[in-house]
């Protein structure tokens, strides 16, 4: 009589395993880079136009955001990981969303005093001004920048730290080493901010890659984001008035 010889899944056997093939996890990178140098060149010519067409590039980021995740969860779903893996579990009850909302409001206040003291040291002032092209004027600008917000946080939370975090440590072997180059990603996309900014957000980054690694999750750090980028712009926009 034959018996059965089952291995450990790979989800028993390596909590660090890779979620998709290396050839998906070089375009995905591709892309970001190719999209960050488009869009330096993108903010330079805005920063020179009277009335840059923000509501354009809102819409556009947008639309690239959104493709980038459906084209991740595609390749994950092709190399047969749990997408839950790269979106974070299905919420199984109130109170899980009540941890998860109460995580990341914790999670909020944390960083944003830390980045007050790391933005005092690089001093990104000098280089923050040329940002406000990009800041939303009047209620559709303002509703579309909330839009555009969510969509960071999910998509970005998705895809820096739920599938590139993954993929970095899968294949370093080494937990912090995936994390650092998951939050020098995340920096580099925003290379448009300027130098400055783009080493703040890698540390910014750096956190939320914690976050997710501590909590097994990138739902908390969706949260947070969405909220982050959301308050800053309705902020600059109520505060010009």
């Amino acid at each position: 009589m034959e018996t059965a010889v089952t291995t450990p899944s790979a989800s028993t056997s390596d909590p660090h395993r890779q979620v998709a093939g290396a050839i998906h996890t070089i375009v995905v990178v591709v892309i970001l880079g190719v999209w960050a140098f488009l869009g330096s060149i993108r903010a330079d010519r805005m920063r020179t136009e009277v009335n840059p067409p923000r509501v354009r590039a809102y819409l556009l980021t947008l639309l690239f955001e959104w493709l980038l995740l459906v084209f991740v969860v595609a390749g994950v779903r092709r190399f047969g990981a749990p997408v839950a893996d790269v979106l974070g579990k299905r919420w199984e009850s109130v109170r899980h969303v009540v941890k998860d909302i109460g995580i990341a409001a914790a999670f909020w206040i944390v960083s944003t005093g830390l980045l007050f003291i790391l933005g005092r040291l690089l001093r990104p002032d000098a280089v923050a001004h040329k940002m406000e092209f990009l800041l939303p004027h009047g209620a559709v600008e303002i509703t579309l920048w909330i839009a555009l917000s969510v969509t960071a946080g999910i998509c970005e939370e998705a895809i820096f730290r739920g599938y590139l975090q993954r993929q970095f440590i899968a294949t370093t072997k080494n937990v912090p080493a995936g994390m650092l180059l998951s939050a020098a990603a995340f920096g580099a996309a925003h290379a448009y901010q300027g130098l400055r900014m783009v080493i703040l957000i890698a540390l910014y980054g750096a956190m939320f890659g914690i976050l997710a690694q501590w909590r097994g999750s990138v739902r908390p750090g969706m949260i947070a984001h969405a909220w982050q980028d959301s308050l800053s712009g309705v902020v600059a926009a109520v505060t010009r008035r």
